[in-house]
Order: structure tokens, then C-alpha cells, then sequence
């Protein structure tokens, strides 16, 4: 754990730095059976921790027979909402300057500038985004050790708060403490920064990684309109090939969307092809209502 709090950039805990730590600080927790926190809340007292039950990870491990949609490739769903991010984008650029112009070079210079504006916008908008939320992760993981270090008061009440939250979840007082007690010998600030802060130490975001992949995906379905309509002489050519290519990588998206979240791939389609036309008849809509082509 330690080495991995400094790879995350934070300090580590000064326990257990060696084995005559570990036993002190175990020694603390013991010593907080017969202490005030550690009474049942209904009058009993707190377990015995000198029993312990050593359960083999391989014997308990459980096996579900459904799959969970929400945490089903997380990074994948975000790619394709980042596709379609740049293909509405781009799409909608290209057919607003379109309806209002019928320069071929005007119409790949808005789609080569949507596209490097767009890509980069959304990469320094998740790079930004994300070290805000790995900062504000760092700063409260720094505060749970910060605790730990302030000594065997401090500990108690962060095993009782540790204990605490089980209990709001519905665990009964006495086993909440041993299970907060087990937690707390095992990797104490892991712990708590999973249960009481929500925050995964070995899952945290990566600002870098984040925009790159935004970078990426962006650029990739803006390529699909700029591709179909950058090349054909006639306008109306144009306008009907970007419209049929965004309605292909729009239904593409939709489906893969609806997929990966559990949901109706026809359903998902449809939203997002209803959308994307959306968005491109008022874009089209608005640039040939200020036609700027030459007389």
C-alpha cells in the first residue's frame, strides 16, 4: 500500500514501517475493546478481536449469475460518447457552412478547423476535469493519513467512524466494529478512503489518459463527415453524402450506446440519430438563412 500511495503522488503512513510499529498499533486496537467507543450501542460491548476467523478468499469467493450494465467497460461507453461528440460536431459545422456557402474550400477548412478545435477542446476540457478530481482525491487521502499519524486517540475515532459507516448501512454494531477492526489491521487507509471518501486507490483517474482518449475519439468521428462530404464538387452532393454518412456512424453509436449501457439498442439508435438530424437541419437551417455565396 505504501509504495502505492507514492506512486499516487502522496505521502505514505510512518506505519507500519517495521514490525515493532505494526505490533504497537495493533496492541492500540486491541486495547480499544474495553474502551468507551468500541460499546454496543445497544448496551453490549464491543467483540472480543483476540477471535479471529481466517476465511480462504478462494472458499468464499461468490459467483453471480447476472452482469451488472453500469460498470460493463466504462472507458469503452466513453469513447463512443466522444465519437458521437465529434461527429455531431462536425457534421452540424459542416452543414451549417454548406447551406450557406458552396466553396468546396470553405467547406473543408470549417471541417479541418472543427475538427482540431473540437478534439483539443475536449482533451484540455478532460485534463483540466480530471486532475481537479485526482487533486481533491489526493488532498482528502492526505487528510485520512494526517489522522492516522496523530496517535491512538485520533485512530479510535477513525475506527469508530470506519465502524460507523457499515452500521448506516444496515450491519449490525458489534460485527460493523469487527469488520471496521479487520479493515483497519489490514490497510487502514485503504480502507477508509474507499468506504468513507468513495475514492479507489489502485482506480484513480488519469488527467493524461483522459485526454488522449478524449483527443482521439473526438478526431475519429469527426473524420466521417469531413471525409464524405470534402471531396465532391456538387453542393447538393455534399450536403446528401455528409447527411448519409452521420446517419450511418450516428447509428453505429446509438446502437453501441445502448449495448454497452444494458439498454434497447433500437431505442438508443433511434435517440441518437433523432438528435444528430436535429442538429444538423437547424444547423443547415441557420447557415442558409445568412448565405454568404459569392454572386
Amino acid at each position: 500500500m505504501t509504495n502505492n500511495l507514492i506512486e499516487q503522488g502522496l505521502p505514505a503512513p510512518s506505519f507500519p514501517a517495521n514490525e515493532n510499529d505494526h505490533a504497537h498499533l495493533q496492541s492500540l486496537r486491541g486495547g480499544l475493546n474495553g474502551s468507551n467507543v468500541d460499546r454496543d450501542r445497544d448496551g453490549g460491548s464491543a467483540p472480543d478481536m483476540s477471535t479471529q476467523t481466517n476465511i480462504d478468499d478462494d472458499e468464499d469467493e461468490e459467483y453471480c449469475d447476472h452482469e451488472h450494465f453500469s460498470n460493463r467497460a466504462p472507458w469503452l461507453r466513453a469513447m463512443v460518447l466522444g465519437a458521437n461528440d465529434g461527429l455531431v460536431s462536425v457534421a452540424a459545422l459542416m452543414m451549417g457552412v454548406a447551406g450557406g456557402n458552396a466553396d468546396l474550400s470553405v467547406l473543408r477548412l470549417s471541417g479541418v478547423a472543427g475538427l482540431i478545435a473540437g478534439a483539443l477542446s475536449m482533451a484540455v476540457g478532460e485534463f483540466v476535469s480530471v486532475s481537479s478530481q485526482r487533486d481533491a482525491e489526493h488532498a482528502d487521502i492526505k487528510k485520512e493519513i494526517e489522522e492516522q499519524l496523530k496517535g491512538p486517540e485520533a485512530q479510535a475515532r477513525e475506527l469508530e467512524e470506519l465502524a460507523q459507516i457499515y452500521v448506516s448501512r444496515g450491519v449490525p454494531y458489534h460485527l460493523a466494529f469487527q469488520v471496521a477492526h479487520h479493515l483497519t489491521q489490514t490497510d487502514v487507509i485503504r480502507a477508509h478512503a474507499r468506504d468513507e471518501l468513495g475514492i479507489d486507490i489502485d482506480d484513480m483517474a488519469n488527467p493524461w489518459q483522459a485526454a488522449g482518449v478524449s483527443f482521439i475519439c473526438f478526431g475519429i468521428g469527426a473524420t466521417i463527415p469531413l471525409v464524405a462530404g470534402a471531396f465532391l464538387a456538387e453542393q447538393w452532393a455534399r450536403i446528401l453524402s455528409i447527411l448519409l454518412a452521420t446517419t450511418g456512424g450516428l447509428v453505429i453509436f446509438g446502437v453501441l450506446g445502448g449495448y454497452l449501457g444494458g439498454a434497447s439498442v433500437v431505442k438508443g439508435a433511434l435517440r441518437v440519430v433523432i438528435g444528430g438530424w436535429l442538429a444538423l437541419g437547424i444547423s443547415y437551417g441557420i447557415g442558409a438563412a445568412f448565405n454568404v455565396s459569392p454572386a
